[in-house]
């Protein structure tokens, strides 16, 4: 049976860690199978969201297998860094907007996962945390995707404290969009898609690529690059349809170019 499972409903993409009897932890193949359905989100053109979750209701993820047998923090074959970090980039450069269906807890790798989509809605039944302390290592590619969402001091107590936090907690320290009853899960995430398959895909696309690349810029390069990205997305076709079809008062209809 395939450790992630994917399937394409209503335009979304959906990628499920199918590990349940491990509380979904992270080994190579889980790794790999989550960029490989990244990749074929990003090259289908009928996809324009992806949800990520895991199976059954008690785990999201655990964070890395810590069986023997799993190597997880052995580094990748080529010299490219470890298997979770290049996982982590390939979400964040993905130009589709990506959201975390956070059925059950959510540790340690597993706060990589949620960190590294756009959106997030949990049950109210998970819990979070980083523990890696108790094992005796830090989360270290965890960090580069938590450092800019939650406050500091709330970021360094987690990882050095290793105790876990309510769904509300994460929400209130900016962790998730939303929290609901783990029976009204799936309708928030469909409600939340339906929100955004609607919109341009041009736009979303484009505007994500921007988003990235300014992190690291300080305002005066931001705004400098910001405005050159205006200037090249008011030339697209669905920049074009929608103004059209604001000013005649109809629905545009999307061609993602």
């Amino acid at each position: 049976m395939s450790m992630v499972l994917t399937e394409i409903r209503n335009r979304a993409m959906w990628i499920t860690i199918n590990r349940e009897d491990k509380r979904n932890a992270m080994n190579d193949d889980v790794r790999a199978g989550i960029a490989d359905a990244l990749d074929q989100a990003a090259s289908n053109p009928e996809v324009r969201a992806v949800v990520l979750t895991g199976a059954g209701e008690r785990a999201f993820c655990a964070g890395a297998d810590l069986s023997s047998q799993a190597k997880s923090f052995e580094h990748a074959p080529g010299g490219g860094g470890l298997l979770f970090a290049r996982l982590i980039k390939k979400a964040k450069e993905l130009q589709l907007p990506t959201i975390a269906r956070v059925n059950g807890h959510c540790m340690a790798g597993g706060m990589g996962l949620l960190a590294m989509c756009d959106m997030a809605i949990a049950a109210d039944h998970a819990r979070f945390g980083l523990p890696e302390v108790r094992v005796g290592v830090f989360p270290m590619q965890v960090m580069s995707v938590l450092q800019h969402m939650i406050p500091q001091r709330k970021l360094y107590e987690l990882a050095l404290t290793g105790e876990p936090i309510t769904a509300a907690e994460a929400k209130e320290m900016g962790l998730l969009n939303y929290v609901v009853p783990g029976a009204e899960l799936d309708a928030k995430v469909e409600w939340l898609l339906a929100r955004l398959l609607d919109k341009s895909p041009t736009a979303i696309r484009r505007g994500k690529h921007a988003m990235l690349h300014i992190e690291s810029m300080t305002f005066d390069q931001s705004i400098a690059f910001l405005e050159a990205q205006i200037r090249i997305m008011a030339t697209t076709e669905d920049a074009i349809e929608g103004r059209r079809a604001f000013n005649e008062k109809r629905p545009p209809v999307w061609t993602g170019r």
